[in-house]
């Protein structure tokens, strides 16, 4: 029965979450069992330029090291990738799923670029915050629910977690690249062209239509905000979000022990 049950929820993710989500799962454990070594998913500016190894691009945000105490940061973005991806897809960009993919490929591009000067040779962390933090600045008075019952709006979430891992993680570094990564997607794509009467300096490629076209009965008025209006966290996935939670506690536990 809850083979079924997580089966139907696979089928259930929206379909670029869950090439998002699968490949964030499946490379990390390829890696994670010896069969591929990480050091051909990291991102190398020497490597990507000189040899053109160009899938290390994708991969940097894909993978993960999961072994010892990294394993429950691991699990939290993974939870923070589902949610929130899913959200902006089934919201917003509900019927546009090219739309979705150019959000994403703007994003990684910057961070690409931005990994290249640092140097970062990881971007996952970035990335699922430059999409938690879009999601949240369409959805402002929002309120979330964070760790011990804590509520708040949604537009502190990434602040929040910025100061999180300020405390407790690695200095908070990722988390504030994502940040203006995903401001800088928010400004341009929304409130530059809508708040500040200036041109839309952001549009989807035309050939991403070709490939992920357009459905009937998405969303309207694509590039307009739209009205902040509640949104219950205990929704349908419920059950889901209490797994994902109750997965990364024990399989954390576990990898520590066993290291």
């Amino acid at each position: 029965m809850a083979s079924n049950d997580i089966g139907e929820w696979y089928r259930s993710i929206p379909q670029i979450t869950k090439y998002w989500f699968t490949g964030s799962v499946v490379l990390p454990l390829i890696a994670r069992f010896g069969l591929i070594s990480p050091l051909w998913l990291i991102l190398r500016y020497d490597f990507v330029v000189y040899n053109f190894q160009l899938w290390r691009i994708f991969t940097s945000v894909l993978y993960y090291p999961i072994s010892g105490s990294r394993g429950f940061h691991y699990l939290l973005s993974l939870y923070f990738l589902y949610s929130y991806s899913v959200r902006l897809e089934t919201g917003i960009f509900d019927g546009r799923p090219a739309d979705y993919v150019f959000m994403l490929l703007f994003n990684l591009t910057c961070l690409v670029i931005i990994g290249f000067i640092a140097p970062l040779m990881l971007l996952m962390d970035p990335m699922v915050l430059s999409v938690l933090y879009i999601w949240c600045q369409l959805n402002k008075d929002t309120v979330v629910t964070f760790w011990f019952g804590s509520q708040f709006k949604a537009m502190y979430l990434p602040w929040v977690l910025l100061a999180f891992n300020l405390v407790i993680g690695d200095g908070g570094l990722f988390e504030l690249i994502g940040i203006l990564v995903g401001h800088l997607y928010f400004f341009l794509m929304f409130k530059y062209p809508l708040d500040f009467g200036g041109a839309r300096l952001l549009s989807t490629p035309q050939f991403l239509y070709k490939y992920f076209p357009n459905r009937r009965g998405g969303t309207s008025g694509f590039g307009m905000s739209q009205p902040n209006r509640p949104q219950p966290e205990d929704d349908n996935r419920g059950g889901v979000h209490t797994f994902f939670l109750s997965l990364s506690l024990s399989l954390s536990l576990s990898l520590s022990l066993s290291l």
